[in-house]
């Protein structure tokens, strides 16, 4: 027994040792560690994870010796008359003051680093972060800039028609910018369901929740691009629901938030244009693209049971009003969300005139097409 028992421990230790002498034993190690991040706050996060991790690495070091010394030293048959040994005061309290005074060692420096992360106080860029099943919202209170952030991943890529890039699920539309340097502020909520918005580089990780408003902030100090994900499971498409952050200098910070102003603009210049089906339909598949196929599916047929067609659909097909008032106000009671504040009006009407063009709609339907300015006076109408 005691044979076989050696023969193990021998096996285990050679596995080790090889593991420990291979030369990819840092990037092994890395891969299953915490990620040290790139602000401040992260690192100091990091340098506690570590301290606690080598604390219970001793502990454990000495504990187990203690056991497997005693397992093999004290047998019955190097002892065959056992101790009457019974208590010892000292010795408990020895182990009762000695992983008290660990715990207070621990949790000085651990209570310090949780000060920090929850100082709320106001940044010098406060975004609004609002999740969306599945996608997210961001709002730039000083600026006035509104963005939402959409899986960029082909679908090609997702049905594994084509071989997977790089960043496979791990790039959007429109990424988050900040500058290096300054405190930013979020304030994270949902709209529908909980999400979690989550940045290992940051250190950070809150729930998004309707109804309520939790925060997070950092310093970044290094130029970059970081990514991370939802961690809350939100329903089907859970895993489509990137999180992307470019960090820049200010200069390059500066010019792009002139460049969403300037793009605004342009937006509400375009509900004035004059609008052909081909200008509106192209345009709209991509909105398509976007924002509902992932319930809808590519070819219009949705999903059954769960998520209805378009393609056939009486409503997309002969009911142009219906059709409007469905995603500019939702269907309550399903999964169909208002895309009101979602879409601008130019998006809106055309990603609703591609879908009576498409998929046959167009040759079995009324043909009738959504301009802008329809999608502005609904607005007006019923005041959204």
């Amino acid at each position: 027994m005691l044979k076989k028992i050696t023969t193990n421990f021998n096996s285990i230790f050679c596995f080790i040792l090889t593991i420990l002498l291979s030369t990819n034993i840092k990037a092994a190690w890395d891969d299953l560690n915490m990620t040290e991040g790139v602000t401040g706050i992260s690192k100091e996060i990091f340098d506690l994870h570590m301290l606690i991790y080598w604390i219970c690495v001793v502990i454990g070091l000495i504990v187990f010796s203690i056991m497997f010394y005693s397992m093999f030293a004290y047998t019955k048959k190097k002892n065959p008359n056992p101790s009457t040994y019974h208590e010892d005061t000292k010795l408990e309290l020895a182990w009762t003051v000695v992983p008290f005074l660990i715990l207070v060692f621990m949790a000085i420096p651990a209570s310090n680093t949780l000060t920090k992360i929850y100082d709320d106080v106001e940044g010098d860029i406060n975004i609004q972060v609002v999740g969306y099943q599945w996608k997210w919202q961001y709002k730039y209170l000083e600026d006035d800039i509104n963005f939402f952030s959409n899986l960029a991943t082909d679908w090609d890529e997702i049905n594994n028609k084509i071989p997977k890039g790089e960043f496979y699920l791990q790039e959007v539309d429109e990424m988050v910018v900040i500058p290096v340097g300054k405190k930013v502020r979020f304030l994270i909520t949902a709209n529908d369901v909980i999400h979690s918005w989550w940045m290992p580089d940051f250190a950070i990780k809150q729930d998004a929740i309707p109804g309520f408003i939790n925060t997070a902030w950092t310093v970044v100090d290094e130029p970059g691009i970081y990514r991370g994900n939802c961690t809350e499971l939100c329903g089907k498409n859970h895993g489509f629901m990137p999180v992307v952050v470019k960090v820049v200098s200010q200069d390059e910070y500066d010019v792009w938030v002139q460049g969403k102003k300037e793009k605004a603009l342009k937006m509400a210049e375009l509900t004035e244009k004059s609008w052909t089906v081909d200008e509106l339909t192209q345009r709209g598949e991509g909105v398509y693209l976007k924002n509902c196929v992932a319930c809808h599916q590519v070819n219009g047929q949705g999903i059954p049971g769960i998520f209805p067609n378009l393609a056939g659909s009486d409503i997309v097909l002969n009911n142009k009003a219906r059709n409007v008032e469905i995603l500019m106000e939702g269907v309550q009671g399903a999964a169909m969300q208002s895309f009101a504040n979602q879409l601008s009006e130019v998006d809106m009407a055309s990603v609703i005139t591609y879908t009576r063009q498409s998929w046959s709609n167009g040759k079995n339907g009324d043909g009738e097409i959504i301009i802008p300015q329809e999608i502005v006076d609904y607005k007006n109408k019923v005041d959204l």
